[in-house]
């Protein structure tokens, strides 16, 4: 029986990025994708890491990238993980770039549950965005976490989805995911971090006791950038 690890994402002030270090979040999330609220520029993403030496993993979210995009905010800033929604190919960004790559894969229902890695190191599993989304994620909404029960993950893996300080407990438990990512779930608006709401979903995850899944321990936790 053991705490979740966290993914504390689209960080994009300096209070909301202190705050999630100084939580122990572990990893720290960037989103490279000009519709999203929480989109950042690859100078203000590299300001922000460069607050910390160290510190968890940094991970760069982005969406049907090519590799010339990945590589233009790798010219600027450090990641440790590449996290890909819609089109792209784990395998040759891996290759490329040298960093861990996590598919995020959208779910309602349980055949929308991935059977494959697909070359990814680890899939991130999120609620399908509304007809009318600008995006494929951050929407604040979760899914029927119930339909993961059943489910055997294909390797290591995380649940996102309208987490909140409120509801991440029971997620955790009902999933047994081994680490959860929030975004929109610690906001105070649309784009905006709330470092109180930071602290408290991440307080929040550590106390939970709960069976991990038996692939939910193949993502390595937060540790140094030295």
């Amino acid at each position: 029986m053991s705490g979740a690890r966290v993914k504390i994402c689209g960080l994009n002030s300096e209070a909301a990025f202190d705050a999630a270090v100084a939580a122990g979040a572990d990893w720290v999330g960037f989103v490279f994708f000009p519709p999203s609220p929480r989109f950042v520029t690859p100078a203000r993403a590299a300001a922000l890491s460069a607050r910390v030496v160290g510190g968890p993993p940094r991970v760069g979210v982005f969406v049907d990238p090519t590799e010339a995009a990945i590589a233009e905010v790798l010219a600027s800033v450090r990641l440790d993980v590449l996290q890909v929604h819609g089109a792209a190919d784990p395998v040759a960004l891996r290759a490329r770039f040298g960093v861990k790559v996590w598919r995020a894969v959208g779910v309602s229902v349980a055949a929308d549950l991935p059977q494959q890695m697909v070359g990814a190191d680890a899939l991130l599993l999120d609620a399908k965005p509304p007809k009318d989304a600008t995006r494929p994620g951050g929407n604040a909404r979760p899914f029927d976490w119930g339909i993961v029960r059943d489910w055997t993950a294909p390797g290591p893996w995380l649940l996102a989805g309208g987490l909140t300080v409120a509801n991440v407990a029971d997620a955790i438990r009902v999933t047994r995911a081994s680490a959860v990512d929030v975004s929109s779930g610690v906001e105070s608006a649309p784009g905006v971090k709330d470092p109180a709401l930071i602290r408290a979903f991440v307080a929040q995850v550590r106390h939970v006791t709960f069976s991990p899944s038996p692939c939910g321990r193949g993502l390595g936790g937060g540790v140094s950038r030295e």
